[in-house]
C-alpha cells in the first residue's frame, strides 16, 4: 500500500516496525494517519510472515496526540475522505493484535499518543520521555482513550493525570506501569533487539492463544469498551473552540483565572 504518514518495515527476522512519520507535527494524527494505521495493522495482523510489531515515531516525538491544526473553525478547507477509524478504533486493533507489540518512546507521548502505548505490550522509552492526557485543557474529554489508559494505570492515577493534564515524567510512568523499561537512548535500539528476541522465541500460535485469553482478565476487556459509547463531542462547542485557539495561539484558555 502506499502510505503518506506511515512507513512499514519487514526485517528478515520477521520484525515489522510502524514508524508514525510526520516529524513535522510531531507525529501528531490526523484522519490519513488513524485510517492508514487502523489498515496497516490489520494487514500486519493477518501476515504469517510477521512474528513482532514495533511501534516508534520519527524525529523527536513518538506521538503528540490529535493534530489539532486540521480542526477548528480555521481549519483549512481540504476535500475530506470519509472517515473510515476513530482513535477508539485503531486503539482496539493495536490492543487486540494476536501478535506481540512493543512501543518505543522517544520524546512526547501526548494525548491519543499515550493510548498507543497503553495497548502495546511492552513499552520502552528514554529517560526523557513525557506522557500526558491534556484534553480537558482544550475543551474536551479523552473518551477515546480512557479505558485503555485507566487498564494500564488504574482509576486513581487516571483521575489524577486526565483532570490535571499534567505531564507524566518516564520516571512515574515506569512507576505506574505505562512503561516497562527506561533506557538511554544509544541503548534503545540494543534494549530493543534483547526485548523482540525474547519475544521471537515463544510459539507464534501459542503467543496468539495467550493473549487472547489474557484479553479476557482485562479490565474492562475489549468488548467491554466497544460496547460503551461515549458522549459524543461537539468539535464545535464553545469550550473546544476556545480550547483549540488558545493551544494555537500559546495562551491560557479564557477558563483559567487570571
Amino acid at each position: 500500500m502506499t502510505l503518506q504518514t506511515l512507513s512499514i518495515d519487514i526485517s528478515s527476522r520477521r520484525i515489522a516496525t510502524v514508524t508514525l512519520n510526520r516529524p513535522d507535527r510531531g507525529n501528531a494524527f490526523d484522519q490519513t494517519m488513524l485510517d492508514e494505521l487502523g489498515d496497516g495493522l490489520k494487514a500486519l495482523a493477518a501476515d504469517d510472515q510477521v512474528r513482532v510489531i514495533v511501534l516508534r515515531g520519527a524525529g523527536k516525538h513518538f506521538c503528540t496526540g490529535a493534530d489539532l491544526a486540521s480542526r477548528g473553525p480555521s481549519a483549512p478547507a481540504t476535500p475530506q475522505q470519509p472517515a473510515k477509524y476513530a482513535v477508539r478504533d485503531v486503539l482496539a486493533i493495536l490492543d487486540g493484535l494476536p501478535k506481540p507489540t512493543v512501543a518505543v518512546v522517544e520524546g512526547g507521548a501526548i494525548g491519543g499518543g499515550a493510548g498507543f502505548v497503553t495497548c502495546c505490550d511492552v513499552a520502552i522509552a528514554t529517560p526523557a520521555a513525557f506522557f500526558s492526557i491534556p484534553e480537558l485543557r482544550i475543551g474536551m474529554a479523552p473518551y477515546g482513550i480512557m479505558a485503555f489508559m485507566i487498564r494500564a494505570i488504574g482509576h486513581r492515577a487516571f483521575r489524577r493525570y486526565g483532570l490535571s493534564g499534567e505531564r507524566i515524567a518516564a520516571a512515574d510512568a515506569l512507576r505506574l506501569g505505562l512503561v516497562h523499561e527506561l533506557c538511554e537512548p544509544m541503548m534503545l535500539d540494543a534494549t530493543l533487539t534483547q526485548i523482540t528476541d525474547a519475544l521471537l522465541l515463544s510459539a507464534p500460535h501459542a503467543t496468539s492463544a495467550l493473549k487472547a485469553a489474557a484479553a479476557r482478565y482485562a479490565s474492562p476487556n475489549l468488548a467491554e469498551i466497544l460496547a460503551h459509547v461515549p458522549p459524543a463531542h461537539d468539535p464545535k462547542s464553545t469550550e473546544a473552540q476556545e480550547g483549540i485557539a488558545s493551544f494555537r495561539e500559546k495562551r491560557k484558555p479564557s477558563w483559567y483565572p487570571q
